[in-house]
């Protein structure tokens, strides 16, 4: 499982709120938000269709982040290094989001060299089809401690996020593609009932059951049939996210940056299927889901 390029994103309460529209032809869509922006090129990726921002405050957006950004046309990011300070425009639409008029204020500084402490998977064997998910305490939306052994017997969809996260193609796309994929399996006349989709914060300090509460409903409504969110403690997420190439890093100033990864247990708690990043799709999540839930619960 290779990782896929990084998205980062400063641990700060994010408020959004309308915003400006997008001028008559600067994209395809009529619901594009736009924002002019400054900061400073943390990363840029080898194919130039991704760059690591460490930004100011957006007003009507977001407050000051490290955040990874799309980038449509890679021309945008010719002549940059890291370490230069530049301003942009952030486009924003409903379901994805990239970065134009990118232009360079100042020279290249050592900005990028921030310390921080990471968990990875460099020297832990990554887990594979087959093998079993270590056991972890998580703490539910209702404040009760769970393990992934109490759910044994059900097949198990699971996908990382923290509710801070603004951009609609990372966290926010993996909380829509959960709701579209249970609306799959919910409407499948034979489908089995054993299955469970948990969505696990990796943010607990900030996601305690209240916040995950009322983030859990923006997406599910009311119906909390086979949905749970729960926060992973740092301990259980240091043991776990190794296992799955997830990467989390905490660095200095409270950022936070992570990829994607979304998983399926069978009944038995060994792992079916893993998507990386976010380009899965919720009917490629629903089937796998299906498909896991009707194998016999191996121990």
């Amino acid at each position: 499982m290779k990782p896929r390029f990084l998205l980062l994103v400063v641990a700060m309460s994010v408020a959004i709120s309308p915003c400006n529209r997008a001028r008559a032809g600067d994209a395809d869509q009529t619901t594009n938000q736009v924002y002019n922006a400054r900061g400073v090129v943390r990363e840029i990726s080898p194919d130039r269709t991704k760059a690591v921002i460490r930004h100011e405050a957006i007003p009507d957006y977001m407050p000051a982040m490290t955040m990874e950004f799309n980038v449509r046309d890679k021309n945008e990011l010719g002549g940059l290094r890291t370490g230069d300070a530049i301003t942009f425009r952030l486009i924003v639409t409903d379901g994805t989001h990239w970065i134009d008029m990118v232009r360079q204020t100042g020279a290249a500084t050592n900005d990028a060299a921030e310390p921080s402490t990471r968990l990875t998977a460099s020297r832990i064997r990554e887990l594979k089809p087959g093998d079993q998910l270590p056991d972890c305490k998580l703490l539910a939306e209702n404040g009760k401690p769970i393990h992934f052994s109490d759910f044994r017997g059900t097949a198990i969809a699971f996908t990382f996020f923290f509710t801070r996260c603004p951009l609609p193609d990372y966290c926010p796309r993996m909380g829509n593609n959960f709701a579209k994929a249970r609306e799959l399996v919910q409407a499948t006349e034979d489908a089995p009932t054993n299955w469970l989709f948990l969505s696990i914060s990796f943010d607990p300090d900030f996601d305690q059951p209240a916040v995950l509460s009322s983030y859990a409903n923006s997406y599910r409504q009311q119906d909390t049939n086979g949905w749970l969110f729960v926060a992973a403690p740092k301990d259980s997420l240091a043991a776990l996210a190794p296992r799955l190439d997830l990467m989390v890093r905490h660095e200095a100033g409270g950022s936070i940056s992570h990829n994607l990864r979304t998983v399926v247990l069978d009944p038995g708690g060994k792992i079916y299927r893993q998507f990386d990043g976010n380009e899965w799709t919720p009917k490629e999540l629903a089937r796998a889901l299906m498909e896991a839930a009707r194998l016999p619960n191996r121990k």
